[in-house]
């Protein structure tokens, strides 16, 4: 999912750009009361999924596909920190093993740090929400929060790649190879953040107000 160089038109580079930048500033200004014992998480959660990152698999269409994460720090650190989380692991991605573009590091972190984070924080609280902060519900929301966050980052990375006429395929291609694969790819994505979330949620009881906040117990 990470975009080289040369993948994207100059507005697109400048849209995702702004957005990038927009959103790190928001998140800036939220983060103020982050406790120590989070930032810790925060790096260990970084270095955890920069290594599994770099486990990629080729698939038709000339893509390839890894493991995210993206899902697993926001249900675990919030969405602002968890954003903060996954910006860390493609700077340094892009600027020290060249893994994704400079001019497409907007779109990256848009995809992979901000869609995912979001939606998979926020499809985790809507079910815990919903349905009561027991284990399978957890469980549950973790699941659905992993799968459905990389699948929209994976179409969204369609349309930016599509819609660009620096890339000679259109949406007509690069959305359904994008989408459908990372779909598929969600369901072990979904699995893998379900299990992290319920082995650390008994054993970090200092991030589990992140994973609860505004949840009836």
């Amino acid at each position: 999912m990470h975009i080289p160089d040369g993948f994207l038109d100059a507005t697109t580079v400048a849209i995702t750009y702004a957005v990038m930048v927009v959103f790190m500033a928001l998140a800036l200004r939220k983060m103020g009361n982050t406790s120590r014992e989070a930032l810790s998480l925060s790096t260990v959660l970084a270095a955890g999924i920069f290594a599994a990152q770099m486990l990629n698999w080729p698939i038709p269409g000339g893509t390839s596909l890894h493991f995210v994460g993206g899902a697993l720090a926001g249900i675990l650190l919030g969405p602002y920190l968890g954003f903060f989380t996954m910006f860390l692991v493609l700077l340094v991605q892009c600027l020290v093993f060249h893994d994704g573009g400079i001019t497409a590091l907007g779109a990256n972190v848009l995809n992979m740090a901000i869609i995912d984070v979001l939606v998979g924080y926020g499809m985790y609280m809507l079910v815990v929400k919903s349905l009561g902060n027991s284990r399978k519900t957890r469980m549950l929301g973790a699941f659905l929060g992993g799968w459905l966050g990389i699948t929209l980052a994976g179409i969204a990375c369609g349309l930016e790649i599509g819609f660009s006429p620096s890339f000679p395929l259109g949406i007509t291609i690069t959305v359904p190879v994008m989408g459908i694969w990372h779909a598929i790819l969600g369901v072990i994505e979904g699995l893998i953040t379900a299990l992290t979330v319920d082995y650390l949620y008994p054993r970090l009881p200092h991030i589990q107000l992140a994973m609860t906040r505004g949840v009836g117990r």
